[in-house]
């Protein structure tokens, strides 16, 4: 399954509206600051989560095989768990991936 620019476009849109949402109900709400530390939590990962929830799907379904998607997620992992940048990781993820998709290709 092919993300076409529409898809990228709804999807850049929905992050938009729950980034947007979450702080602006904060702002607009609540004059003081949120002491409670649960819903300063929730309020503070809700957009990493629909971020991911809606990124991790076509991370694994992009590619043409779902074997390529897994290893270049797991390089990725791995080396975030490491605390490496951001190019470091994707550089590393897009290798894992071309390699992988080069040695199905090839048996």
């Amino acid at each position: 399954m092919n993300a076409t620019l529409f898809d990228m476009l709804i999807g850049c849109m929905i992050m938009f509206a729950v980034t947007y949402v979450t702080k602006g109900i904060t702002l607009l709400f609540f004059r003081r600051d949120i002491k409670n530390v649960y819903v300063r939590s929730f309020l503070y990962y809700l957009p990493y989560s629909v971020l991911a929830v809606m990124v991790f799907p076509t991370i694994l379904f992009c590619t043409s095989t779902i074997w390529s998607g897994i290893a270049g997620t797991a390089v990725a992992l791995l080396l975030a768990y490491f605390r490496r940048g951001l190019l470091p990781v994707s550089l590393a993820s897009i290798a894992t991936v071309f390699l992988v998709e080069w040695l199905i290709y090839l048996f």
